[in-house]
């Protein structure tokens, strides 16, 4: 599963997204939108106002949402062992 979390420096939300994250084991691209102009326009105009953005393959949101990385968590962890399998080869 590929989940990327576009951040701002200094941006506690976005530590607080992306320590939670690593708590729950999920595994993450980090993407500074300071040095991706095109990608903060891009998500703006998607009508995300407030970092971090947090995108996975069933869900996107903006801001720390605890209860989101839970069940993102819960969804991973009901994944069958050869998805996750699969996952890890294709990142590989």
């Amino acid at each position: 599963m590929t989940v990327t979390v576009f951040t701002k420096p200094r941006c506690p939300q976005c530590e607080a997204t992306k320590r939670q994250l690593t708590r729950q084991q999920i595994t993450f691209e980090t993407v500074d939108l300071t040095e991706n102009p095109s990608t903060l326009k891009q998500l703006t105009e998607a009508g995300f106002r407030q970092a971090p953005v947090v995108i996975t393959p069933n869900a996107s949101w903006s801001g720390y949402r605890p209860d989101l990385i839970k069940q993102l968590a819960d969804e991973t962890s009901e994944q069958p062992a050869s998805a996750k399998e699969q996952d890890t080869k294709i990142l590989a």
